[in-house]
């Protein structure tokens, strides 16, 4: 079972929400959405889904176009961030309506959703309604549907958005053994690049409604091959500056200069966009981080182990990400380390030069 994409679009009136796109999705593997909310995300699930109709291109299940198949027709599960389950059905009914309305016989019946409920601990909950669930148990009565379904495909459009921290953490630990095996394309979407580092599998980076890189998800977190894709994959946002090159040294302005190595050592001479990840700039020097840079503090957060800085660096605004506990105060002058071997190097084109 594959699901490819080809060259498929999507218009509402004179806007267009997905830009031409080829994507091969197989079964084995996650394979995860990640872009910004407006990015495209939700479009494109929704025409893979059979929800929206394509402005051109072909949908193909099995190698079938399927491009004008109902979503019954194509036999998918999709499961919203929110929590869509029938209010005036058991958590059973919810697991069971759509192998109803496949007319499956009702010992079959029973033992698919029997066999999901205690997949997802639902087991003792079989006989409530919605109302009297946390959104947690709701949300793993609208997964047991889509693994009881067994469907080709497994669209979760954010699944997991509207959940608690630790509930959150605890399904995605899960979702990759839910669906092991199963042989279901499965499809994510989700907006956190963590997220998607957790999950695994193979991830397409999307941007302004297009794909602009796909493959297996650390591969193409460690080598992003344009802008786009290296702003989509960072959070807090990558630090993106004007640099230029020349007999082997890179400067940032006047102030900041450092050798290159490594890719980046044959650079030809002239400017470039680098680019480098926040937890790569520090507050203190450590053994990588040695480039000095002194920026004016602009906001400071701390999030549980972590601590974040805006700081103000020539014309641009840097963020640094460390762990630990680490001081700062807003409207004075600290000195921050870049760690040169982690910068991307993106020439005129935006594509990836080193």
């Amino acid at each position: 079972m594959a699901l490819e994409l080809k060259a498929i679009t999507k218009r509402v009136g004179q806007v267009t929400h997905v830009k031409p796109t080829d994507l091969l999705l197989e079964p084995g593997h996650f394979n995860v959405l990640l872009g910004e909310t407006g990015a495209g995300k939700t479009s494109l699930i929704k025409l893979m889904a059979g929800l929206d109709r394509a402005a051109s291109g072909q949908i193909l299940m099995d190698g079938q176009d399927v491009t004008t198949l109902s979503p019954q027709r194509r036999n998918i599960s999709l499961v919203h961030q929110f929590f869509v389950n029938y209010p005036h059905m058991t958590v059973f009914d919810n697991i069971a309506s759509p192998l109803k309305v496949a007319g499956m016989a009702r010992s079959e019946i029973q033992g698919r959703v029997e066999a999901a409920a205690d997949i997802l601990q639902l087991r003792p909950m079989l006989h409530r309604r919605p109302h009297e669930l946390s959104g947690g148990q709701q949300q793993r009565t609208a997964l047991a549907r889509a693994i009881a379904k067994e469907s080709k495909a497994v669209f979760l459009d954010e699944p997991l958005a509207n959940l608690d921290y630790k509930l959150r953490e605890e399904l995605r630990d899960q979702l990759p053994e839910l669906f092991a095996g199963r042989g279901a394309v499965v499809v994510y979407a989700t907006s956190e690049p963590e997220e998607a580092l957790l999950l695994g599998g193979k991830t397409a980076l999307m941007a302004d409604g297009r794909v602009t890189q796909f493959g297996p998800t650390a591969r193409i977190y460690r080598n992003p091959q344009n802008i786009a894709s290296a702003q989509v994959f960072s959070n807090p946002p990558i630090n993106l500056a004007k640099a230029s090159v020349s007999g082997g040294m890179a400067h940032l302005g006047d102030a900041v200069s450092w050798r290159l190595e490594g890719n980046a050592a044959g650079l030809p001479d002239g400017s470039y966009d680098v680019a480098i990840r926040p937890n790569h700039v520090t507050p203190v020097q450590t053994g990588g981080a040695t480039v000095p840079l002194v920026g004016r503090v602009l906001v400071t957060e701390l999030s549980g182990s972590e601590s974040s800085a805006h700081f103000q660096f020539g014309a641009d605004t840097w963020v640094s990400l460390a762990h630990g506990v680490h001081v700062f105060r807003v409207g004075a002058d600290h000195t921050f380390h870049m760690d040169p071997s982690k910068c991307f190097f993106f020439g005129a084109d935006g594509k990836l030069a080193a």
